[in-house]
Parts: structure tokens; sequence; C-alpha cells
């Protein structure tokens, strides 16, 4: 995956310097080890790009008079985890982006104990400089890879009630934390009545190679479906539908502020199991994103 990334970086350079880019308003501008960062701002938001042309993709975007409302519809989506898990005491999350859902979380959720994992430190420091984000003192920053931070955790025999899976590197999720062997790790570190919320896309040419690999380490899973899918997984996803209704009507009031309301989240789920049961399981030796998602 990061071949691709650095492959792809003088493309994406000639783009910001020749006016061809598709994204405007550009604040700042950096290149890590990784990628290639971007932030920019447009009719009163700040976003962050990791490229400029093409489908740019949005990895954060917050509100500059309103800097608590979740702009991005995934965001907004992904607080569907707290409908199956109400009160998680210990969270994880890998991927930070612009830091955006620890910081809701950590309003939300002021006692809860939240490892937030991103794998490259500049990204962590935008998140600081240009999105807001604050670590609080219940909340740890790591600076390394997911999969690696989730195998450390498993050795040390480490539970969380809720895990958030939001690793994007441009082009889409890398390919080691798309497949059984990664998400068998993600369960082994659950709690008992704990959820995974993984943030994918709807159109994705992955969808049912990705569906069955959730279904085949979680069993059935919710699908929370818009432009992007959430995808909601774990032992927390079989409570009732009527329990699901009155967990989230329990957060109305509190996800207020942030712009989520339970009637717009609750419409976008799916129970149908809309994807092929002949499509591979993603595996560490087959999880060929870049070509199986081409058409993203």
């Amino acid at each position: 995956m990061h071949k691709r990334l650095f492959a792809a970086a003088p493309l994406l350079l000639l783009a910001a310097c020749s006016g061809e880019s598709e994204v405007s308003g550009l604040v700042h501008q950096e290149r890590s080890l990784y990628r290639n960062i971007y932030v920019a701002e447009q009719n009163g938001e700040r976003c962050m790009y990791f490229r400029l042309r093409g489908n740019p993709g949005k990895q954060s975007c917050i509100d500059l008079d309103d800097p608590d409302r979740l702009v991005s519809e995934y965001s907004r989506l992904m607080m569907a985890g707290l409908y199956v898990q109400p009160q998680p005491r210990r969270i994880l999350m890998i991927g930070l982006g612009g830091g955006v859902t620890p910081t809701a979380l950590q309003k939300l959720l002021p006692d809860a104990e939240i490892d937030a994992v991103e794998i490259d430190e500049a990204v962590i420091r935008v998140a600081g400089s240009h999105f807001n984000f604050r670590a609080g003192p219940h909340t740890r920053v790591h600076a390394e890879d997911g999969r690696v931070f989730v195998k450390r955790q498993l050795a040390a025999g480490a539970k969380y009630d809720l895990i958030l899976l939001d690793a994007y590197d441009g082009e889409y999720i890398p390919e080691h934390l798309l497949t059984v062997e990664f998400l068998r790790e993600v369960a082994a570190i659950l709690a008992p009545d704990g959820a995974v919320v993984a943030n994918t896309w709807s159109a994705s040419g992955l969808y049912d190679h990705e569906s069955r690999t959730y279904e085949a380490v979680f069993g059935r899973f919710l699908n929370f479906k818009s432009r992007n899918r959430i995808i909601v997984a774990g032992p927390a996803a079989a409570l009732p539908q009527a329990q699901l209704e009155a967990n989230a009507r329990g957060w109305d009031a509190r996800l207020l502020p942030f712009g989520v309301a339970s009637a717009d989240i609750l419409q976008t789920l799916r129970r149908d199991r809309d994807w092929s049961s002949d499509a591979a399981l993603l595996t560490d030796q087959y999880s060929p994103s870049n070509l199986l998602n081409s058409g993203n």
C-alpha cells in the first residue's frame, strides 16, 4: 500500500503546483513519511485530504463556526456504535484523521479510556494544529501501525468495549487491516458485550469481499448504508431492534449538539444480506484492495 502512495506523490505535488487540483482554499500542505497531507478551507469548513485530484476524499472536516458538529456523514453514522454499546468504558480507535471522532467521544464519555492509534505522526500533529484535537486526561495517542498495536494489546490481554476502525491511506483501507486474520485479532480484544464499528464504502468494489470477511469472523452484523457503509459487529450488535431503538433514543439529547439524530441514523440501517456468498474472503495472502476497489 505504501508503494502506491510514494508512486502517486509526484503527480499530487504537480497538481498542487499547477492549479489543476479539484480542492481549493489550501491552507496547509506537507509531505510525511507515508503521504501528502493537505488542509483546505471551503464554505466555512476545514478539511483534511491525502490527495487533491480525481476523487480527493475528505479524511476529516470541522465546521469553523460550530466545531462540535460532526460535518462528515460517516462520523455521524459511526455514532451508531453507541446504540449497541451505550456505556463503553474502554475504547480503541484505529485511524485518527483530524481527531474529530475521539474529540466527540471525549466530550460524550468523559470517564472512558480511549486509545487512538495513528501510524503517521504528521497526521497527529496536523490534527492538533488545524482541527483542535487535544488528548484528554483519559486519552492516549499512539503513533504506530494499527495492526501492530492490536497484536500488542492481544498479547497483554487487553479488552475493549468499543473498537472503531477508520484507517484510510488516500485510496482505501490498508490491505492488512481488511483481512480475516486482522479481524480475528480485533475480535480477540473485544469485551464480551463489545462492538466493532468499521467505516467502509457502500459502492466499493470490495463490498462483497468485505461483507463475507466480517461475517466469517463476527457472524451477522448491522449495516448502516449511505455513501459510506458503517459495519457494526460483535456480541453487542445482536441486540433486538426494540432495544437498539431505545438505546438510540436515549442518546438523542447528548448527541444533538454534534448534529446526530437517531431518526437519521436508524433509517440507514439495512438488515438484508445484500452480498454474494461466493465472494472470496480477504486474507493476509489475498487482499488486493487496490485491484478489487479500482472502480471506487
